[in-house]
């Protein structure tokens, strides 16, 4: 039965429909259980959950064989027929509770956020379109989520949290709706959602600007007017600065391009927020999730009773504070199911560490040589836990102590896959006992269990009676049943590995009709190698498993299989992959469904696949064994051609103004990803993050000059990402490789551009006994070469460097030479940028009006070159020259100016940032509250990154509320 044969609905009451006919639902348990699984949208939900949602803090002792009934009664309701205790296809057992599998075309939740995904990318192409998607939407709500199920049931935060999601889809569709001119379109649902939340400022702010844009100003003020009697009445307090905002554009019809004209001449005004701009409390980016990073779980997991029991035993109920627990194999055993066993115990246990799960794969063993260094996996769970990455020191030992703080008093549960030893191991032990901590290894690890009290399991290959139920689980017992002795000698074959049983499995069950006595002999008749990887003690080498399975997949498959060996990272994606085999990716996504198919390759997270590091070594003796020199480097030489150009693309897009060397042609069969906007390549850039650091390094050690310069470029293509997100310890290394190969090509252009790249993130990290002279000796290069580009760049840099230092003349004096030099270029991106930071240094040295007309000119500049990160600088630039010069209104419109944007492009430190200067310019006003209520905005945002910089805010407001204590 296909998924949309059977229809979901939790928009509003309760409902399946199978074709044209509704289900009934038992009761209001079963209609409860129901919502919570739909809101949950395929995620499993713990038994746990349900009973609390259920039955509340006093359920029956009976509560979980309770929900066993409720689940067999809506699996028999979903699927009549279905035999008892049978699990069918809709609602499936996983990690410890239930999961109910829906899609886009069965759930009109899941229907409801693709429609508003697809509104919010589109609306700043075309807000017409966005209106219809977002007006879509709505029209999917019937009412409050999960209308009808018990009132206890229905204060589950899952389903708050839904309809939130309603309210501010309200909210995108009136900003869109402003945009294109149609506000009417909306104004329907706007008014549903303020009846139904009368004290939501930002929706019914919304609503007023709507009623005034169609014509009904008396009705937008009288709305004004019940809303401020209403927050007077119930809470006690007056309209906030947003909402008051509102009111004053309804009153003087200011549009914004009217506002922002009428502040460069100086006349006060009070705009309404541009279209698009949501309200303070409720714009903010949330507090990051906790982690949860586990991989999937195998839902055929087979076996291994006597070791789960084992490990359970471990931490069991009465064990408080869980240690370090060691999953090893025999002596460099692989393929025996390290993995598999790990993450299933991790997700029958995450329920106990509300705090999260946090995996990183050590690659410890893997054959490319590329072994994960333990301060990339540190950064990495650094980043998962929200530390902001200016708060990561340099140097492993600081970042692993950091670790451990941001780790104490929580309960989190740490995987941490394919160990090579205890020295990789050991800077990722939490220093909490709360966590759990699941190593895997192929080393037994002695010295973590004799200094960690880490407990050793060691897992061995299947017997016979295992490896028999592993074919039966999936194969089907019947077959299995009718050939006893062909399914003992495949499990004999195989030698017992659930990695090599897996692979004949999934061809066997392909071909259902051909005997497993003729699946045998094909094993036996098949010829392999995989001597890195061979038992001394099995009967067959584990290779001729995989060599019969390369065999039942195409030509052409099997020769993408053999070049995938080549790829330098932990996993890779379709196009990477058609730039390996030189294809088009729609002729190479057939091919890896092939591969999947057979268990050579997985697809790990949607759209990226990933080698078991036994395939991948078996698929690099074959690479070596049938390709020659030449054509193993012409598909690296593509591939990494792939990766530059579209890191370049993404380069252009996060740093328009920059400078960045164009690469040379692609070669045939190198097909870019295309890269339509800044949050595209930011997406990009992060999924590949891993990958990228990868190529570069293999690249410059290739020891060819053509690839040591595409290194080169790469690294440089890459310093906006790093730079953006912080990532400035990759950013060091992937710098010191370029600089280094630069270097041995001996090509000052390069060597440049190198020392500029690295003394820019050295900077960054706080080092600029290094990063000063790298600066000058690149300046002088440039020179030499006559690279005014370059020079200014790098002067640009030099300013920075200067402010530093506190020399604000020398940090304009090298702005001031950029933009001497980029005026002489023609170049105006580059321009619009350092006007503003010529301005800025200015307001700093306080000639605040020279810092205005440099604002204004780059603000010009910024807004139609579509530069909003630096249009949102400028603005906090030009506010904060106003709040100096006593215009203290201009100055809150540019910092609101300047917080849209950010609060669109999810900028929360910047955000923070400049909510302090608003603070600071009420506070000039005499509001003392207005400055404590952006304070604590600031505070918030601060303490949700774990920042710093929360002390200093924190000493503002208790200065603020001393002086008002005193007074």
């Amino acid at each position: 039965m296909p998924l949309a044969s059977v229809r979901f609905a939790v928009l509003g009451a309760v409902r399946v429909c199978r074709g044209e006919t509704e289900l009934d639902l038992a009761g209001p348990q079963e209609r409860a259980l129901l919502a919570l699984l739909l809101v949950r949208a395929g995620q499993p939900v713990a038994v746990s959950e349900i009973v609390d949602v259920l039955w509340g803090a006093d359920p029956p002792r009976s509560a979980v064989n309770v929900v066993r009934r409720h689940v067999g009664s809506l699996r028999r309701r979903l699927e009549p027929g279905l035999a008892a205790r049978e699990e069918g296809r809709w609602l499936l057992r996983d990690a410890g509770g239930y999961r109910l599998v829906t899609d886009g075309e069965s759930s009109d939740l899941l229907r409801f956020r693709a429609l508003r995904e697809a509104g919010l990318r589109t609306v700043d192409e075309s807000p017409s379109h966005a209106v219809a998607l977002l007006t879509e939407a709505l029209s999917l709500w019937r009412g409050p989520v999960a209308a009808g199920i018990p009132v206890q049931a229905r204060a589950h935060p899952a389903f708050d949290a839904v309809d939130r999601e309603r309210l501010m889809a309200v909210r995108e569709a009136a900003d869109a709706a402003q945009r294109a001119g149609v506000p009417g379109r909306v104004l329907p649902e706007l008014q549903r959602a303020a009846a139904e939340h009368p004290l939501d400022e930002p929706v019914q702010g919304a609503l007023i600007l709507a009623l005034a844009a169609v014509g009904r100003r008396s009705e937008a003020l009288t709305a004004y007017d019940a809303v401020r009697t209403r927050l007077a009445e119930e809470l006690g307090i007056d309209p906030g600065a947003e909402l008051r905002a509102v009111r004053d554009a309804v009153l003087l019809a200011h549009p914004q391009a009217e506002a922002e004209r009428a502040l460069q001449e100086g006349a006060p005004v009070h705009p309404r927020p541009a279209p698009g701009t949501p309200a303070p409390p409720a714009s903010r980016p949330p507090v990051p999730p906790p982690p949860a990073q586990l991989p999937h779980d195998l839902p055929l997991f087979t076996g291994r009773h006597a070791e789960l029991d084992e490990v359970c035993a471990l931490f069991g109920e009465d064990v408080p504070h869980p240690g370090t627990v060691v999953i090893s194999a025999i002596g460099g055993m692989a393929g025996v199911g390290k993995t598999t066993l790990a993450v299933h115990w991790a997700h029958r246990v995450a329920d106990r560490f509300p705090d999260g799960q946090l995996y990183v794969n050590l690659r410890g063993f893997d054959p490319s040589g590329t072994v994960l260094e333990p301060g990339e996996a540190v950064r990495g769970f650094l980043d998962a836990l929200g530390v902001p990455p200016e708060r990561v020191p340099h140097g492993l030992d600081a970042q692993a102590a950091l670790y451990r703080s941001a780790l104490a008093g929580r309960r989190v549960l740490v995987v941490l896959d394919n160990a090579r030893d205890a020295e990789q191991v050991r800077p990722l032990l939490p220093g909490s006992p709360g966590c759990l901590t699941i190593v895997t290894s192929r080393d037994e690890l002695p010295g973590l269990v004799a200094a960690h009290g880490a407990r050793s399991l060691t897992l061995r290959p299947f017997d016979a009676v295992q490896a028999r139920a592993f074919l039966e689980r999936r194969l089907g017992a019947d077959r299995v049943a009718a050939e006893p002795d062909a399914a003992d000698e495949i499990g004999e074959l195989c030698a017992g590995l659930p990695l090599a049983l897996a692979c004949v499995a999934a061809r066997a069950a392909l071909h259902p009709h051909f005997p497993l006595a003729a699946v045998a002999a094909e094993l036996r008749e098949a010829d392999g190698s995989l001597d890195a990887f061979a038992r001394s003690d099995a009967s067959l080498d584990v290779g001729t498993v995989f060599s019969w399975s390369t065999r039942a997949v195409s030509d052409a498959a099997a020769r993408l299989f053999r070049l995938l060996a080549l790829h330098p990272g932990p996993d890779f994606s379709l196009p990477a992959a058609a730039a390996l085999a030189g294809l088009p990716p729609r002729r190479t996504r057939p091919l890896l469904a092939e591969l999947t198919g057979l268990h050579l390759i997985t697809e790990h997270t949607p759209a990226r696949y990933v080698f078991h590091d036994l395939l991948r070594a078996h698929a690099t003796e074959l690479v070596d064994e049938r390709h020659t020199e030449v054509e193993r480097q012409a598909a690296l030489h593509r591939l990494r051609h792939h990766y530059l150009h579209t890191a370049h693309t993404a380069d252009r897009l996060l740093a328009p103004n920059a400078d960045p060397l164009p690469p040379p042609p692609a070669p045939q069969g190198v097909h870019p990803e295309p890269l339509a906007d800044d949050d595209r390549a930011l997406a990009w850039l992060t999924a590949e993050h891993a990958v990228l650091l990868a190529v570069v390094e293999t690249a410059a050690a290739s020891g060819d000059a053509v690839q040591e310069r595409l290194a080169c470029q790469l690294a440089w293509s890459l310093e906006p990402f790093f730079d953006r997100r912080g990532h400035w310890h990759d950013g060091l290394a992937v710098q010191r490789t370029a600089l280094d190969a630069a270097r041995r090509l001996a090509d000052p252009v390069l060597e440049a551009r190198g020392l500029r790249g690295l003394a820019r993130v050295e900077a960054r990290l706080g080092l600029h006994s290094r990063s000063v002279p790298r600066l000058e000796r690149a300046l002088e290069l440039f020179t030499e070469l006559g690279d005014r580009t370059g020079r200014a760049h790098t002067h640009r840099s030099l300013g920075w460097e200067s402010e530093q230092h506190g020399d604000l003349l020398g940090a304009l004096r090298h702005n001031q030479f950029a933009l001497a030099l980029f005026r002489a270029l023609g170049d105006r991106a580059a321009q619009a940028s350092v006007l503003n930071s010529v301005g800025w240094y200015h307001a700093l040295l306080g000639d605040y009006r020279q810092a205005l007309t440099h604002g204004f000119e780059a603000l010009t500049m910024l807004q139609h070159l579509g530069d909003r990160y630096g249009q949102a600088a400028t603005w906090d630039s030009i506010a904060y020259a106003h709040h100096h010069l006593g215009r203290h209104p201009h100055a809150l419109l540019g910092y609101r100016n300047a917080l849209a944007i950010l609060r669109q492009l999810g900028v929360p430190y910047t955000e923070a940032d400049i909510l302090v200067r608003v603070g600071d310019t009420h506070l000039a006003m005499g509001d003392g509250d207005a400055a404590r209520a952006a304070w604590h905005e600031a505070l918030t945002l601060l303490r949700s990154l774990d920042h710093p910089d929360a002390a200093r805010v924190e000493a503002l407001l208790s200065g603020c509320e001393g002086e008002t204590g005193a007074g």
